[in-house]
Parts: structure tokens; C-alpha cells; sequence
């Protein structure tokens, strides 16, 4: 038995990339950034930043195309893709992206009209923003 499964919690480098397909699939490709705080011995913070590729499809992508934009804070589920290609000068080139299975969106709301519940009370701007794909709509669930 082998699993291939990748957690990520970071910011969106830079506003999805959304194509459609034959038969109208949605796909999504965007960067998201995780960055590693530490301290030395000699009491020297150290901040490294990793960049993933990330790719959406169908439904999860057009999420992406509506919520998602550069600086979001997301949470991202899915799987380690390694693929390859030839460049126009015939060398071979490999990149590593992440296929993602699940995404909930983190962090505050940009619209004021969004912090307000049904009641017009307006929320803690602090709560998670979470997407449900089947609903398409915003909910205040955490997502653990």
C-alpha cells in the first residue's frame, strides 16, 4: 500500500489561471506560497518560502475562478504530480505540481456585505471562509 497525499496551508502567489476544455472542464492553475519560520542558535530569525503549483479541476476550479485571488489564504488537500516536457530548444524539462482534491478558502472576508449573516448582524471578520463545492456559496465552518 502506498498513499500520495500533500496538506498545504499558504497564500495565493498570484490570481488562478482558469481554462476550459472539451465537454466545458474547468482547470485551474495558480501558485501558492508556504513560508517556514525559525530561529538559529544565534537568535537570527530565518523565513524560507516554498512555491507549489497547484491545479484544480471541474467544479474545485471554478471555485477558484470565483473566490480565489492573489494574497488569499488557502487551505489546499491533494496529491504530488510529477510530469515532464521537451522545450523548444529539445532539453527535457520536469516540474512538480499538486493536484488538488480539496481547498477551503482561510482568513477574513474582503466584503463587508459577506461579514453579515442572514439576520444582518454582522460576524467575528476573523472566521474561516470556507467554500462548499456542491452549494457554491460561503459558510463559517472550520475546516478541522
Amino acid at each position: 500500500m502506498s498513499v500520495n497525499k500533500v496538506i498545504l496551508v499558504g497564500n495565493v502567489g498570484k490570481d488562478p489561471e482558469v481554462r476550459y476544455l472539451e465537454n466545458n472542464v474547468a482547470v485551474a492553475r495558480f501558485t501558492l506560497a508556504t513560508t517556514e519560520t525559525y530561529k538559529k542558535t544565534t537568535g537570527e530569525v530565518v523565513k524560507n518560502t516554498e512555491w507549489h503549483n497547484i491545479v484544480l479541476w471541474r467544479g474545485l476550479a471554478q471555485v477558484a475562478e470565483k473566490y480565489v485571488k492573489k494574497g488569499s489564504q488557502l487551505y489546499i488537500e491533494g496529491k504530488i504530480r510529477s510530469r515532464s516536457y521537451d522545450d523548444k530548444d529539445g532539453n527535457k524539462k520536469y516540474f512538480t505540481e499538486i493536484n488538488g482534491d480539496n481547498m477551503t478558502l482561510l482568513g477574513k472576508r474582503e466584503n463587508s456585505e459577506e461579514t453579515q449573516n442572514n439576520t444582518g448582524t454582522p460576524q467575528n471578520e476573523s472566521a474561516t471562509n470556507q467554500i462548499d463545492i456542491n452549494q457554491g456559496a460561503p459558510t463559517d465552518d472550520l475546516p478541522f
